[in-house]
């Protein structure tokens, strides 16, 4: 990508998306020449970063999308919008979650196509591995066993994405890469205790705890299951790794012969009870941790195998500990602002 060249980041506001734009900024992406200096909508600070809020633009409407994509013939995108959540935000509306992200991918790649979009990275999640899947997990492990009952909905919509930019590459000859980051968190995270990821969820009830002066704080599950956790700056700075690879780098991962996807992760992975007790500490709280083994725990185990990404040369650069202590600052400052 050239600092001057049209990128669309479809989900600028959330997780992944606000990280994108950030590392789009730090990375030279600014105003072109002959950019107005008043601020449009979907234009914001950068005439050359393409945005739009839900609001402006409802990316589960076919017709919307196409006449946004005829209008703006973005050269880059990334597909950064989903429906996500936790556990139980998966359990409770799987309808939503499959239908939204579904027709969410699917007019987003399909109009990239028609309007000749240089280069597409589709968003997914870890959750597309089997439940019971060899650690750590690689790419060709996909669709090799069962998924996770919890988040299969969600699941599925995110492997019919990875399957439908292999389709279009072989097809049409585009150049749509999947990456799958593991458990995510950092700057607008969501922080809802019913909805929200573990880790935001842990920060949020310790902070809690905390002010009002509990003895103990409830983690749900037995505290068992290891999980890989990547700070949001760390996977698009990895993002944008891939997306300015050389033509030869970046066509050797999108070849005919196998699924265009690529892991990103750090390569560690935890048990929840000792995140819980790094994010105890780092929140401050002096209570006691109490487990509700009746929650539901979800997958044994979610580590990824990121030998793709080191062998292009990339690896993450936040320690857990750190980056733990940058999503309770920014949280604090959350709450303070509302």
């Amino acid at each position: 990508m050239k600092p001057e060249s049209k990128i669309y980041v479809a989900g600028h506001r959330g997780l992944v998306g606000s990280a994108l734009m950030r590392r789009l900024h730090t990375g030279g992406h600014t105003r072109r020449a002959g950019c107005p200096s008043a601020v449009s909508a979907g234009m914001r600070e950068n005439c050359n970063i393409i945005t739009r809020t839900h609001a402006e633009l409802d990316l589960t409407n076919q017709r919307v999308v196409q006449e946004f994509f005829a209008k703006e013939q973005p050269e880059y995108v990334f597909l950064a919008a989903a429906k996500v959540g936790g556990i139980h935000a998966n359990s409770t509306y799987p309808a939503d979650f499959i239908y939204q992200n579904l027709a969410i991918q699917t007019n987003v790649i399909h109009e990239s196509w028609r309007a000749g979009v240089k280069r597409l990275l589709f968003l997914g999640s870890s959750c597309i591995y089997p439940r019971d899947c060899p650690q750590p997990m690689k790419e060709e492990y996909l669709l090799t066993g069962p998924l996770e009952p919890t988040n299969r909905p969600y699941a599925l919509a995110k492997i019919a994405g990875i399957e439908m930019c292999w389709s279009y590459n072989r097809q049409y000859g585009t150049q749509y890469l999947a990456v799958m980051p593991t458990n995510l968190y950092g700057p607008n995270d969501s922080y809802d205790l019913q909805n929200s990821h573990v880790l935001p969820a842990l920060i949020r009830k310790m902070h809690e705890a905390k002010v009002r002066g509990d003895k103990e704080a409830v983690v749900w599950g037995t505290g068992t299951p290891r999980r890989e956790f990547l700070y949001s700056d760390d996977m698009a700075d990895a993002c944008a790794y891939l997306m300015n690879l050389p033509d030869p780098d970046f066509r050797r991962l999108i070849t005919a012969d196998e699924l265009p996807l690529v892991n990103i992760g750090c390569g560690e992975d935890l048990a929840i009870r000792e995140l819980a007790e790094m994010i105890k500490m780092v929140v401050g709280f002096d209570g006691h941790l109490a487990f509700d083994s009746s929650k539901p725990d979800g997958t044994r185990r979610k580590l990824l195998d990121i030998s793709r990404m080191s062998q292009l040369g990339w690896k993450a650069g936040t320690h857990l500990q750190k980056g733990v202590a940058l999503a309770y600052e920014g949280y604090l400052a959350k709450i303070s602002g509302d």
